[in-house]
């Protein structure tokens, strides 16, 4: 009898897949942004992916993560932070309640809570500009623009309007 349960014990465990590694790693932000894409605009096939630190954790691992347009250094590159579960054989990444609409799974730096007033000036860093009567965009109703510079609302080269979310 402990002959067998030593055998299943074994067997369990060779069959159980290593993916301690940063290939599995990199299939799994992969596959996760590819699931994403319709809301990313993201086409994988044409991003080179690599994984430039890794740390493992039992059933979870965090990742640095570069990001470039095939073709390019790595120095034009972005690098992403991703946290991963152990699910089964394979990584998955981590949903994050605070995503916002940062769609790689961490939050949206914001000075400004959305919903909510801006800080009180005293707030602001030394010599920084007011923020007070700032429209979206950061245009102050009736403030001058630099010189050159379009009209609020006029097209701005087929990009959409300025100000514009884009």
């Amino acid at each position: 009898m402990k002959r067998l349960v030593l055998t299943v014990a074994l067997l369990t465990a060779a069959c159980s897949k290593n993916i301690q590694n940063p290939e599995a790693v990199k299939q799994a932000i992969i596959t996760y942004l590819n699931a994403k894409s319709a809301q990313t605009g993201l086409n994988m096939a044409n991003i080179t992916v690599d994984v430039t630190a890794l740390e493992f954790d039992r059933d979870s691992a965090r990742a640095s993560v570069n990001f470039r347009a095939k073709g390019s250094d790595q120095a034009t590159g972005m690098t992403m932070n991703y946290s991963l579960d152990r699910k089964g054989d394979q990584w998955v990444v981590r949903e994050r309640a605070d995503s916002g609409s940062n769609p790689h799974g961490g939050a949206v730096p914001r000075s400004v809570p959305e919903g909510s007033a801006p800080p009180p000036e005293s707030a602001l860093p030394q010599g920084h500009p007011s923020v007070g009567g700032a429209a979206p965009g950061g245009v102050t109703p009736g403030g001058a623009l630099p010189p050159g510079h379009p009209t609020v609302g006029a097209q701005h080269g087929g990009a959409g309007t300025a100000g514009s979310k884009q």
